[in-house]
């Protein structure tokens, strides 16, 4: 989850030590410590609405405090140093400015000198104005609910949970706010771009015990998808190992110091330039699917991660990229900055900016972990270890902004934004906030077919239940685009 809920954030288990294994005989991996259901109430819920148009599901821009208590390696340094080498998504002039504005409190106190030294245990509080891509105005469908499960159709480009840029517009809160559906157990993900069958457990036990058909391989996932080219007939296996390149823009892709994974492929259908596949992933890797039918050669459609020119003439095939992960990265942003697509990936540009490289879930909803969020640009990294705090700042670009921040920095109406107890006063929903980078960017918005990937999960099946989706339009043999 993104941010601390009410139920706060549970420590991760410590990874198991490997032992001997006799012949043939098979690690069974001990239970992972569950997190409780999330719970988000009518309060978050209330922080602002949805509103329809084209087509999109789009959320009214809103302010949110972002919270976190002083990370170890913060502790002695300055919050100027702290946002200087960590925190570049900002220009320093836009911190003084928010500290300005009483939007910056430090153990609920209004930050005057960003000079302050860290100590351990401090809370930081930043309140930004905050501004979430939009999704497809698809509904949710409910396949089946009872009093252990919620099982939904979901629909492309909606992120399960909040993570990175979204909130508002995920299936959690969608499902909250629309739906009077609360405390729910994620028992699996589905990235974002994917649609189809989305399990939830309504209690604990309910999700332990499906947890452990998750850990004895009892549970069969079957997805379809479309992709470029006619596949072959016979049944394919691939068992390329899969490493992430970036967990920022999300992705990976096949390398031998990757994890091993395997996946099974049948092809259903052929109408002379593409063909429909049956997917049988037996591990759950992060993205998964897609990464191995690029690696055959036969990528998904409109996959905007692996069927991109950035991956070389041969779109990936083989593994053949001719590029370093530095060159891979800044030419896949590239490409969609050139499309004015960043959003389709779930990123902007202020995401790009930020010195972290670390794993959110803007793009893929594989990750397990809890952490806190980003307290200062608004991007989350739920598998973010502290202890390891890579930084590969290979994508960092310059605002798009036409804020003079050196001005707002020595604006003594700025104030006015904030009150006397550093809480951000209400405005409406359509008024620019002085502060924020994304009210004075011009975007264009997706459309609803740019949101909509061709890979389904039609089919979730465990020891004592059965779920199915309907077969997407797209999937239908005899359909052409």
């Amino acid at each position: 989850q993104e941010e601390p809920g009410p139920a706060g954030k549970e420590e991760a288990a410590p990874a198991p030590k490997k032992r001997r294994l006799a012949g043939g005989e098979r690690y069974v991996p001990p239970p992972r410590k569950l997190n409780t259901g999330v719970s988000f109430g009518a309060e978050h819920f209330a922080e602002t609405s949805y509103y329809f148009e084209g087509g999109l599901r789009k959320v009214r821009p809103y302010y949110f405090d972002f919270r976190t208590y002083c990370k170890g390696r913060w502790v002695g340094r300055s919050l100027l140093h702290v946002f200087g080498t960590e925190f570049r998504a900002q220009p320093l002039a836009y911190y003084r400015a928010a500290a300005r504005a009483g939007r910056l409190r430090l153990n609920e106190e209004p930050v005057r000198d960003l000079d302050i030294v860290l100590k351990n245990n401090d809370f930081l509080r930043n309140t930004v104005h905050r501004h979430e891509p939009p999704v497809t105005a698809q509904p949710i469908r409910i396949l089946a609910e009872d009093e252990e499960v919620v099982v939904v159709d979901k629909p492309s480009s909606l992120p399960v949970h909040p993570c990175g840029r979204f909130r508002h517009n995920t299936v959690i809160f969608i499902l909250g706010k629309e739906h009077g559906l609360r405390e729910l157990h994620t028992l699996h993900r589905l990235d974002r771009m994917t649609s189809g069958v989305l399990m939830f457990a309504k209690t604990a036990a309910v999700s332990k015990r499906i947890d452990e058909q998750v850990r004895q391989r009892q549970l069969e996932k079957e997805y379809v998808c479309r992709v470029v080219g006619e596949f072959p007939e016979h049944e394919v296996v691939c068992e390329e190992p899969i490493l992430v390149v970036s967990y920022k823009v999300g992705v990976c892709r096949v390398d031998p110091k990757g994890k091993p994974c395997q996946t099974l492929f049948r092809r259903l259908s052929y109408n002379g330039s593409t063909s429909v596949v049956r997917c049988l992933p037996r591990t759950g890797r992060t993205h998964q699917i897609r990464v191995h039918l690029q690696f055959l050669g036969h990528p998904i459609v409109n996959d905007p991660i692996y069927n991109m020119e950035a991956w070389g003439p041969d779109r990936g095939k083989g593994g053949k990229i001719g590029k370093t992960d530095e060159e891979l990265l800044r030419a896949l942003v590239e490409e969609h900055r050139s499309k004015q697509s960043l959003e389709v990936l779930g990123i902007g540009e202020e995401d790009l900016n930020s010195s972290g490289e670390g794993k959110d879930c803007g793009n893929s909803d594989d990750c397990t972990k809890s952490a806190e969020a980003d307290p200062v640009n608004g991007s989350s990294c739920p598998a973010e270890d502290e202890k390891d705090p890579e930084r590969n700042d290979v994508v960092a670009c310059p605002l798009n902004s036409d804020i003079n921040l050196e001005m707002l920095d020595k604006d003594k109406e700025l104030s006015l934004c904030g009150n006397p107890d550093g809480r951000t006063r209400e405005m409406g929903w359509d008024e620019k906030d002085p502060l924020c980078v994304e009210c004075r960017t011009s975007r264009r918005d997706p459309s609803p077919k740019e949101l909509v990937m061709f890979l389904h999960a039609l089919r979730y099946k465990g020891a004592d239940f059965e779920y199915c989706s309907s077969m997407p339009e797209w999937a239908m043999e005899d359909w052409k685009e």
